[in-house]
């Protein structure tokens, strides 16, 4: 990039074509999908794990260990292959 602006460098170099295919879409959890997380989180981990809807976002979904907020299920949708990302937070005083 040398000593060119950011700003100047991405209205000069073109979008790579894989960025020009579809425009963002946008995800939404469905209320099946949920209910599918919690089962698998239930079989997988512990059957106190909960997965619910979160209040004012719906594309993702929180995880709890009864009322205990564990973390938050993200989805991933990219080319029809949908995939689920949890990523959960650990406090260096949780340690």
């Amino acid at each position: 990039m040398g000593d060119v602006p950011l700003s100047l460098y991405f209205r000069l170099c073109p979008m790579p074509k894989a960025a020009q295919r579809e425009p963002h879409r946008r995800i939404v959890v469905k209320a099946d999908e949920i209910k599918k997380l919690d089962a698998y989180f239930k079989r997988t981990f512990n059957e106190k794990m909960i997965v619910k809807a979160r209040p004012r976002k719906d594309d993702s979904a929180e995880v709890y260990m009864g009322e205990e907020f564990l973390g938050v299920v993200y989805i991933d949708d990219e080319d029809g292959d949908r995939s689920y990302n949890f990523s959960m937070a650990i406090l260096d005083v949780d340690l």
